[in-house]
């Protein structure tokens, strides 16, 4: 997965200077970002702290890590009922 340029903290910076009064046009140009970028960080990120936000990304983490293990599982769940159904 490719690394963002920008951190949580940066993130919520911006959509803060938004709910401000800045436009989302300036903010991007201000930043570099593209709008598509703004409005997806504006869709996830929306009214969060930065503790949340951090929350937020180690949630995401550990889900993926649990996923990964239930699937090695399932493949060797699968592993074994194949090989104990060559035996009989």
């Amino acid at each position: 997965m490719k690394r963002s340029r920008f951190s949580e903290e940066q993130i919520i910076g911006i959509l803060k200077e938004h709910q401000a009064g800045a436009t989302a046009a300036s903010l991007c140009r201000k930043h570099g970002i593209s709008d598509a970028t703004f409005y997806k960080w504006r869709s996830k990120y929306g009214g969060m702290e930065v503790s949340e936000a951090r929350r937020l990304k180690a949630l995401e983490a550990e889900n993926a890590k649990l996923k990964k293990m239930l699937a090695e599982q399932m493949l060797d769940v699968a592993t074994l009922k194949e090989m104990l159904g060559k035996n009989f």
